[in-house]
């Protein structure tokens, strides 16, 4: 029998499935999420010798049906009231971004349901830490059956904010300490079979008040690279390419191709070099090719 990996969170599928189960991805073309077959012995071992392009999904004949066009949400008014899935009452104060797709929201949504429960606090005791920086949703819900929210307590400002309004770059050692409270976070997440895939000044959240706790934040993009204790294969293509922050994600996402623990570090070192230089070699580039084929060529 044959099985399918969805390629947005690499659950295992039957091959009739429409939607993945788990993260609700709709799988539009079966054929593309490259079928393994299972009749393959588990005492051989197979030899991975580079990357595989997927296959392209070709239109049927006759006469293609047009799009139906989604008109863009306006963004909420400050001060509307949202009512979460417990009945609790939120008031959007003051609007800090929009424009999340809603199903990066449900994936977000599912990484904090998975990975980011309380549950984490018997992880830092294990570990003999005092904290991990991983955001506790603490509602969620839909309004007017158009607008997905999460809620989350207040954690500081980010750390672009930050170096924005002091117009300063981060010191040698600050850029140090922060990277090893940011390994700790992908650390545990990692070990919960799940990728980042999006770190940035603007995911990263420092809260002065609580002794400079330093959060990590954002899992629009979360991916969960091994389903049960099973790496999910490197294919170009698989995934849209150059999902998150152009300028600071790995060449992983910039090819399509599932994320792993190397992307993350790949790109927090990108961060880091650009936290205390406040450049890169490819900061005047604009197109995501050129800035792809800069990192190759520094990488090579």
């Amino acid at each position: 029998m044959a099985f399918h990996f969805c390629p947005q969170c690499g659950t295992k599928l039957q091959p009739d499935f429409k939607f993945c189960p788990a993260c609700g991805e709709k799988l539009t073309c079966p054929e593309a999420l490259g079928a393994i077959a299972s009749t393959l012995s588990p005492s051989k071992t197979s030899v991975h010798k580079g990357p595989t392009l997927s296959p392209v999904c070709e239109p049927k004949a006759g006469k293609s049906k047009k799009t139906k066009a989604i008109p863009a949400l306006e963004p909420l008014l400050e001060g509307t009231d949202v009512t979460d899935t417990n009945g609790k009452k939120w008031k959007l104060v003051r609007l800090l971004s929009h424009g999340a797709k809603d199903g990066k929201i449900f994936n977000e949504q599912n990484f904090l349901q998975r990975a980011a429960k309380p549950a984490s606090s018997k992880w830092v005791k294990q570990h003999k830490m005092d904290f991990i920086g991983l955001p506790q949703c603490i509602g969620f819900g839909l309004h007017a059956n158009s607008y997905r929210f999460l809620v989350f307590p207040n954690m500081g400002h980010s750390l672009q904010s930050l170096m924005n309004n002091q117009n300063t770059l981060l010191s040698e050692v600050t850029v140090l300490q922060l990277a090893c409270r940011l390994l700790d976070i992908l650390v545990y997440i990692h070990s919960n079979e799940y990728i980042h895939a999006d770190i940035n000044a603007e995911n990263v959240y420092i809260n002065q008040g609580q002794g400079s706790q330093v959060y990590l934040v954002g899992y629009n993009h979360a991916f969960r690279y091994c389903p049960g204790g099973h790496h999910v294969e490197y294919r170009e293509g698989s995934r849209t390419p150059n999902e998150g922050a152009v300028e600071s994600i790995s060449l992983d996402c910039h090819s399509g191709a599932a994320p792993s623990r190397r992307s993350d570090l790949q790109s927090l070192g990108y961060c880091m070099l650009y936290w205390h230089t406040g450049t890169l070699p490819w900061t005047t580039l604009s197109q995501p090719e050129h800035i792809a084929a800069e990192k190759r060529r520094y990488d090579n």
